[in-house]
């Protein structure tokens, strides 16, 4: 059952990565904003690889401004999101574990209205519900 929690964490952080590139995107370039989230992916990973003492030495990150530290935590969740999601296909099913990883989609939707005061249309809501149940029916198989 290890890659069911894995494949949960791994939706929970993806579900972050839409909030907080969202909310960095403010006034700035999306696709620059996406080389420096694939910057900070890349640093965050070179930093497990420390962890378990395959690196000798990990680079400094630097701050730039209040818009930036967001950029900085959707790398993080995008980061957390594949490690998790390799956890589970470790331990599980790509036909389990890929579906639940979607549920990203229905946690970013909800986080999006309930903090960034998103809205959806009657047919977005009914969707969303569809690819819970869809998630539920594929874990349960």
């Amino acid at each position: 059952m290890s890659w069911l929690v894995f494949a949960i964490l791994s939706a929970i952080s993806a579900a972050f990565v839409s909030i907080f590139g969202k909310i960095g995107l403010q006034n700035i370039d999306a696709n620059t904003a996406t080389a420096v989230r694939s910057i900070i992916m890349a640093l965050f990973l070179i930093g497990v690889v420390a962890f378990e003492g395959n690196l000798s030495k990990i680079p400094e990150i630097v701050g730039e401004r209040k818009t930036f530290i967001f950029i900085i935590l959707s790398g993080i969740a995008g980061a957390t999101s594949w490690l998790f999601y390799f956890l589970a296909l470790k331990n599980g099913k790509v036909s389990q574990v890929a579906p639940i990883d979607k549920l990203s989609v229905v946690i970013a939707t909800v986080v999006a209205i309930a903090f960034l005061g998103e809205r959806i249309s009657l047919l977005n809501g009914i969707g969303v519900a569809l690819i819970t149940v869809g998630v539920l029916l594929t874990a349960l198989h």
